[in-house]
């Protein structure tokens, strides 16, 4: 297992810091760096409400009152060079954590311009801000999208995953083969994590769960695809944040090889609970703690609000993630059920919109 390093002191990089996930770090990086800097970059796009993007600035404002570590955000994007370049020039930051990304795989299939802005642009900004500028670590989100349609499970960072079935997928596996290519020629440490299937409060609305709520609140009828037949390996956020605060300070280790250059210091990691849940059983879960939560009525009639229908392009019947190397290396392997994390989001849709 890695010896971890501190990041105490540090000047640390956040993009995407208004997202789901990179919000969720931030808060926790506040809470335990000691002394250090913390530094978010996001764009605030209206992809989805904009209002929720400042709540979770709010919560990150009101934690870094009673932090030991300063908090500066910008509002930017990545794919601009002049602000990132100006951004590495004044704060020098030590870690580099890139979150900011376009998000959804459907989205992708009528948005492409918006995938290839935020996921290739900006992530070739950050590689060569971190070339001209070194840092100690690199780390990124990729996704477990990048499976595309593998047929052997669990998905391992060893399988072969050349055969993306959405732009998404293939933007993400681009960025895992350019952050390869800057950690060969440059000597830059870089870590992806392929991120399975996150939820939990104040998520992103386009994902599955907090559409699927929404519209039940409202008496629509939500859509199940591919008739149920569905698995997915759900990961709740505080695990996915703890997977990457484990890997931010565990860099890969930097070595030559026996032609005198640079062995590549890169890894990729899946972080999947690795209990993949039929989306049925998923739904009914999430039923009932909206229902034990006040969010919807006893007398709830869901199988009027169902409709099953085919499988839409750009998805897969199946992620479910093998976690070993991260177990291995790390120590960690996400263990918050489904159960649990549906009940805390069902608490905090509740309160937040006050049902």
């Amino acid at each position: 297992m890695k010896e971890p390093i501190q990041l105490n002191q540090k000047t640390i990089l956040v993009t995407g810091a208004a997202g789901f996930i990179g919000a969720d770090l931030v808060l926790r990086l506040l809470r335990n760096v000691d002394n250090g800097t913390i530094i978010g970059v996001d764009n605030l796009n209206d992809y989805y409400d904009v209002n929720l993007k400042h709540y979770r600035l709010g919560l990150i404002e009101k934690a870094a009152r009673d932090s030991a570590s300063s908090w500066v955000f910008v509002k930017g994007s990545i794919a601009d060079k002049r602000l990132i370049d100006g951004l590495f020039a004044e704060y020098k930051p030590s870690v580099v954590v890139n979150l900011a990304a376009q998000a959804g795989v459907r989205y992708s299939i009528d948005h492409p311009d918006a995938y290839i802005e935020s996921n290739l642009i900006g992530f070739y900004q950050l590689l060569e801000a971190c070339r001209h500028n070194p840092v100690e670590h690199l780390v990124y989100a990729s996704s477990s999208s990048v499976y595309g349609g593998n047929r052997k499970v669990p998905f391992s960072v060893e399988d072969r995953v050349d055969s993306p079935v959405s732009l998404y997928a293939a933007t993400k596996k681009s960025n895992e083969l350019l952050a390869h290519a800057y950690s060969k020629l440059y000597n830059i440490s870089s870590t992806g994590l392929r991120f399975f299937t996150v939820y939990g409060p104040a998520g992103r609305p386009d994902m599955f769960y907090y559409s699927a709520t929404q519209k039940l609140v409202r008496g629509d009828t939500i859509q199940i695809f591919n008739y149920g037949n569905c698995q997915r390996d759900f990961t709740y956020i505080d695990d996915i944040v703890e997977g990457v605060f484990r890997v931010m300070r565990g860099a890969p280790e930097k070595a030559t090889g026996g032609d005198g250059l640079p062995i590549p210091p890169y890894a990729v990691y899946n972080i999947g609970g690795g209990q993949p849940v039929n989306l049925l059983d998923f739904i009914s879960t999430l039923q009932e703690e909206l229902v034990c939560a006040g969010v919807l009525p006893q007398n709830y009639d869901f199988e009027a609000h169902r409709e099953l229908v085919g499988m839409q392009p750009g998805d897969v019947p199946v992620t479910f993630a093998d976690s070993s190397a991260l177990e291995r290396d790390y120590g960690f392997t996400p263990k918050i059920g489904v159960r649990q994390g549906l009940r805390a989001f069902a608490e905090w849709y509740r309160d937040y919109y006050q049902v």
